[in-house]
């Protein structure tokens, strides 16, 4: 029997309305409209797809948005500069800097320079090591990660006790990703260019994340019968053209999996849906914040 298909854009449009609706709300009771800056370094195709589609869902969700385009050459001063302007912004509520940089900046310094209570990616330092703590949780958690665990939680995957796999262990998902299985107490297997025998490693996951960057590379073979594949990547199919496939072959490994994301269509539709969520959170904490003071 064929897979269930996740469907991504049904979940991300329920978590949009729920963020307009509150984003109302607020707005109604004289709160202040929750504020998204994203700076983008340079004219990369992809980035600048990503900051037209963060644009578009903050206007839906009545969420205002400050983007900055910055030339690929910028200094590392500079960048860290504004990052200081933007903290001191009360107008914006959360923060993000379009990875990966340009090659001769430094990453961490970046990451590290945006405000704690602004970080709505989840990438500074200190959010991603209280995820990575036991018994301590971080102030927001990276947006396609959390896009993942949201499409298995809706799909009603069981964590506790349940073998996954991750291929990838990028800080941008595949270690976050399996942060947060290890957090619902699932068996966590993390997977790289150096793991021997992947498919063999694949093949004993209940729930399967495939974010390794390499066309429909995870056969059906590589499946266990009824298991959960959440497939993270977006890539041109081989042999040309524009057509988009993910790390999965999704033709033929829906016939053994339980549930598997369809590419497009599926995790890339949450990411952004988590990152007005998050938004929204960072503004609810600001608001908290001027109460104590």
């Amino acid at each position: 029997m064929p897979a269930r298909i996740l469907d991504g854009l049904a979940s991300a449009a329920r978590v949009q309305a729920q963020v307009a609706a509150a984003v109302d709300a607020r707005r109604a009771a004289g709160r202040p409209q929750p504020g998204l800056a994203m700076v983008v370094l340079g004219d990369e195709a992809g980035s600048q797809a990503y900051l037209r589609s963060k644009r578009a869902a903050c206007a839906a969700a009545g969420i205002a948005s400050f983007d900055v385009e910055l030339p690929a050459a910028t200094p590392q001063r500079a960048l860290e500069e504004l990052v200081a302007q933007l903290n001191a912004d009360p107008r914006v509520h959360g923060i993000i800097v379009q990875l990966p940089l340009p090659a001769g900046l430094d990453e961490e310094r970046v990451l590290a320079a945006i405000s704690l209570e602004k970080d709505v990616d989840g990438f500074h330092p200190v959010n991603i090591g209280r995820l990575a703590m036991k018994g301590r949780q971080p102030l927001f958690v990276p947006c396609t990660p959390a896009g993942c665990l949201a499409l298995l939680e809706d799909a009603g995957a069981t964590f506790r006790g349940a073998r996954a796999v991750v291929l990838g262990r990028s800080n941008i998902v595949g270690l976050p990703a399996a942060l947060l299985l290890l957090q619902r107490d699932a068996t966590v297997t993390v997977c790289h260019s150096r793991s021997a025998d992947l498919p063999a490693i694949c093949r004993t996951a209940d729930i399967l994340i495939a974010a390794v960057g390499r066309p429909e590379m995870v056969k059906a073979d590589w499946v266990k019968p009824g298991a959960y594949v959440i497939d993270v990547g977006v890539n041109l199919a081989p042999g040309g053209g524009e057509r988009l496939v993910g790390d999965v072959a999704f033709d033929e490994v829906k016939e053994v999996a339980g549930a598997i994301t369809p590419v497009p269509g599926g995790v890339g539709s949450l990411t952004v849906a988590m990152l007005l969520r998050n938004t929204l959170r960072a503004a609810e904490l600001a608001d908290a914040a001027a109460q104590g003071a």
